[in-house]
């Protein structure tokens, strides 16, 4: 399996995969779609938890994000994402930081963000304890019409009780499913 970044300044460019099975690399057509459905993204700050290879938020910077925060724990996937950034020129905007992602959460001061993606290792319910950590402080971690994008096998679904979040659309692509969360619109 190889991943590419699809559009933008790094059209076409190879990325480097993180050594071992550790990682589960978001199909082509996945990301494809995830970019169609977000539309333009241009001047927006992304955050990419359990970031893996990074291509996620390459694609991103790639199209025209401002800013990607990329974390992940594991040091290969670290050293990976760095090497990524290099190998498409798409370093400046880019912060990497090798931490757990609910350290992360729990620790870190910055300004909210547009997307938020999280796409964290398979059955292990980390999926929905992230995204319940992001609900609990919204305003903290997402701008007023900021989107929290989850990747996970489709057998991997639940619902999940949220307190400021609703889930708004749910895309399946063979075995991945993507969810798409955001602050209920209310009426006016």
């Amino acid at each position: 399996m190889s991943a590419r970044v699809i559009a933008g300044k790094a059209k076409g460019r190879r990325l480097k995969l993180v050594p071992g099975d550790t990682t589960r690399p978001i199909m082509d057509r996945v990301k494809e779609s995830l970019f169609n459905i977000l539309g333009d993204i241009g001047g927006t700050r992304w955050l990419d938890l359990f970031a893996g290879t990074g291509q996620v938020g390459i694609e991103a910077l790639s199209r025209g994000a401002s800013a990607v925060v990329f974390t992940d724990s594991a040091r290969a996937a670290i050293q990976t994402i760095r090497d990524n950034l290099a190998y498409t020129r798409l370093s400046e905007g880019a912060t990497v930081q090798q931490t757990d992602a609910f350290r992360f959460l729990r620790e870190t001061s910055v300004p909210p963000f547009d997307i938020i993606f999280v796409a964290p290792p398979q059955y292990k319910e980390l999926w929905s304890a992230a995204l319940t950590a992001i609900d609990a402080a919204a305003d903290r971690y997402l701008t007023a019409e900021g989107q929290v994008v989850v990747q996970i096998d489709p057998r991997e679904f639940r619902e999940t009780p949220l307190q400021h979040l609703a889930l708004s659309d749910k895309r399946r692509y063979g075995n991945t499913l993507l969810c798409f969360y955001e602050r209920p619109v209310t009426p006016a």
